[in-house]
């Protein structure tokens, strides 16, 4: 055995198996020996030969943990259900002697917790609180399970019955915080982790997600106090270098975002939230060549398909079928730009002719979940599975194609998409540039957000829809248009209501020089909590002086209820919109109440032509610049013509609602046929039945 063990240790495991299997002919009833050959197995990624060896060696020896707990864990990542659900009898069937031990347990729920079997580990840890209800650990780990699992209020009392058993239990306290700040309730999830940090000072994940709690509740610079703290406490801590960055971008410090991104990726290489993150934020800022960003996200599909392993290379949907299914993936289907766009066209869909599969990134649902999802099928939320078990999901359903709504954006599964789970994927709407994913085949785009001589910037083949790449669903609140606010104050305003992350250094400079050539004028800024707190306003505020704008001359206005938020439009002449990364939604929002949007394209992909396409849309090409220069000249003269803007006021709903934007059933019939153009482009070459030409 010394022998065997040696060679073991020193990397020589055919000889260490022979010397094993030579223990066993003398001595078949050896525990060491069959335990050690099932490590061997495990180690050259063969777990199924070595689970009769680990059951083996736990028969004859069932109190030692090494090798009961070698068996569950192989049979659980064998990905099997049926081994994992045996695995979990083994225990809960009292086949070992220590059937009334709470630890055994314990240990048995963090296996399953580890392999992402959250059914098996809750499971566990229940049956861990019948033997030793007091079990503070359990309490706390069975929170975990609860809020992966998507059950919150279960989550929250887990908690704090751990609490009550260990009230200086710092874990316990950090766990609360992450629940309620998850269920909206950031004020007390403050608490909770600053009742953590009062028991563990230097704990970096309570620094971290404490900056997640004040990031949400408009708090940027206690937020990067905090992120920087967690560094302190844990310099190597690459969730905290993610979330640092995330509110850099935030405030409109993208360049600065990104080092702080790279950083995350230089602590953990294989890093893909904050990968997706800093191919985002490249979206803000144009000091790079275009081609740099189709680059840059191919050396992350690369890093993402070698992460996930080999891919699905066969389908088991139906090669001629009447009907395409068609998933659809997105943590995006509730209040939200995505689900406004998408709900339109939903509901004029050709359902002889698609049927629609949800899956669901977020377990978030709101009113616009329950009005759209009669449309789908199925609704399969994606939250709780990993990526392997997600992509096995989507795989058995028989997906013909399978559409990504987030891209690079939050919540995105691009890794289940590099499992290439349906035979044709394609992504949409959530993200204005290319994922670099080969396995997504298309981009569906139109002719202006992608002429011809930017294809290259894709890794995507584009497929162009004949009108608007995206369709808009007018808001059900009743506000009406109201005059242009110069009439009645006797000065232009200017105004922006889109994310402050799109506001960069560049954007106020111009900004700058258009209030200054336009010298009673106003700037408008209006944006959810970011400018309602403080904090928001000051950081805005001391970034305009530094461009030359004057705090005298700007208002600020944070969140507001639907109805007001479009009321506010009134206050404002026309809207200028930030670049490169143009609005969307914002600028669809402006024109139905009748606000034209001056937008600048800077030629740098869709990001940058959104503006472009909508106002050409609505027959505005007037007010697209082609230059920083244009944009200056043009927001100058137009802030001059006080009658032309008024007779667009109101003429623009009509335009709006008479536009390819806002026509979903033409939409849908549009829709419809690429999804059909795409299946018959590539994922009739996957029907056996069909013939080479």
């Amino acid at each position: 055995m010394q022998e065997a063990l040696s060679l073991h240790q020193a990397g020589n495991p055919q000889q260490a198996q022979h010397l094993y299997r030579a223990i066993l002919t003398y001595a078949p009833h050896h525990p060491e020996a069959h335990y050690r050959l099932g490590v061997l197995a495990v180690q050259t990624n063969r777990a199924l030969a070595g689970l009769p060896h680990f059951r083996a060696a736990w028969e004859l020896k069932p109190d030692d943990c090494r090798y009961w707990s070698s068996y569950l864990a192989a049979l659980i990542t064998t990905g099997e259900p049926g081994a994992a659900c045996l695995a979990l009898e083994l225990v809960l069937g009292s086949v070992a002697p220590l059937a009334r031990d709470a630890d055994v347990y314990a240990r048995v729920g963090a296996l399953f917790q580890d392999a992402g079997r959250l059914d098996g580990a809750e499971r566990a840890y229940l049956r861990a609180l019948e033997c030793k209800p007091d079990f503070a650990e359990v309490h706390n780990n069975l929170g975990i399970v609860l809020k992966d699992a998507g059950r919150p209020d279960e989550a929250e009392a887990a908690y704090r019955r751990a609490l009550e058993y260990k009230p200086e239990y710092a874990e316990a306290h950090n766990n609360l915080g992450n629940v309620l700040n998850g269920m909206g309730r950031p004020d007390e999830a403050e608490a909770a982790y600053r009742r953590a940090l009062a028991y563990k000072p230097e704990y970096a994940e309570a620094h971290n997600n404490l900056g997640n709690a004040l990031n949400g509740m408009g708090r940027p610079d206690e937020a990067e106090a905090a992120y920087r703290r967690a560094l302190t406490c844990k310099p190597g801590y690459a969730r905290a270098y993610n979330n640092l960055g995330n509110v850099l971008l935030a405030n409109g410090r993208p360049e600065e975002a990104q080092a702080v991104y790279r950083r995350a990726l230089e602590v953990q290489p294989d890093y893909d939230v904050a990968y997706s993150n800093l191919l985002f934020s490249l979206n803000y800022t144009a000091g790079h060549d275009p081609e740099f960003q189709r680059e840059e996200a191919q050396r992350y599909g690369v890093m993402v398909a070698k992460k996930v392993g080999t891919p699905f290379s066969t389908w088991r949907c139906v090669p001629r079928p009447e009907r395409l299914k068609v998933g659809v993936v997105s943590g995006d289907l509730h209040n939200h730009p995505v689900g406004y766009f998408l709900e339109g066209v939903l509901a004029q869909m050709d359902f002889s002719r698609i049927e629609l599969f949800a899956y669901s990134t977020t377990f978030k649902t709101d009113e616009l979940t329950k009005r759209i999802s009669p449309y789908f099928s199925a609704w399969k939320p994606l939250t709780d599975q990993s990526d392997a078990a997600a992509a096995g999901l989507i795989h058995a359903d028989g997906v013909h194609l399978l559409l990504d709504l987030a891209g690079h954006t939050a919540r995105n599964r691009l890794p289940v998409f590099a499992l290439k789970p349906a035979p044709v994927q394609l992504t949409w709407l959530g993200y204005p540039h290319t994922t670099g994913l080969p396995a997504i085949d298309y981009l569906l785009a139109d002719a202006v957000t992608v002429p011809r001589e930017e294809e290259p910037l894709y890794a995507e083949t584009i497929w162009r829809l004949p009108d608007a790449c995206f369709c808009f669903t007018p808001p059900a609140t009743a506000v009406e248009v109201s005059p242009p606010p110069a009439a009645k104050n006797g000065y232009v305003t200017l105004g922006c209501f889109n994310n402050p992350s799109k506001i960069n250094d560049r954007v106020l400079a111009l900004w700058g020089e258009i209030l200054r050539a336009v010298p009673d004028a106003r700037l408008l800024l209006k944006y959810g909590r970011c400018f309602e707190n403080e904090a928001g306003r000051r950081d805005m505020l001391h970034r305009c002086e530094r461009a030359g704008i004057g705090g005298e001359r700007i208002d600020f206005e944070g969140n507001s209820a639907r109805a007001e938020f479009f009321s506010a439009y009134g206050r404002m002449d026309f809207a200028l919109d930030p670049f490169p990364y143009t609005g969307a939604t914002t600028t669809c929002e402006a024109l139905w109440m009748g606000v034209p949007t001056l937008t600048l394209n800077m030629r740098r992909g869709i990001a940058s032509r959104t503006g472009e396409m909508i106002m050409k849309s609505v027959g505005l090409a007037e007010w697209v610049a082609e230059s920083t220069e244009e944009y200056v000249e043009k927001a100058v003269r137009f802030a001059g013509e006080p009658q032309r803007i008024s007779k667009i006021r109101g003429e623009l709903r009509g335009r709006l609602l008479t536009s390819t934007l806002c026509d979903a059933p033409r939409f849908a019939r549009n829709f419809e046929t690429a999804l059909w153009g795409m299946w018959e482009s590539v994922g009739r070459s996957h029907d056996p039945e069909k013939k080479a030409g």
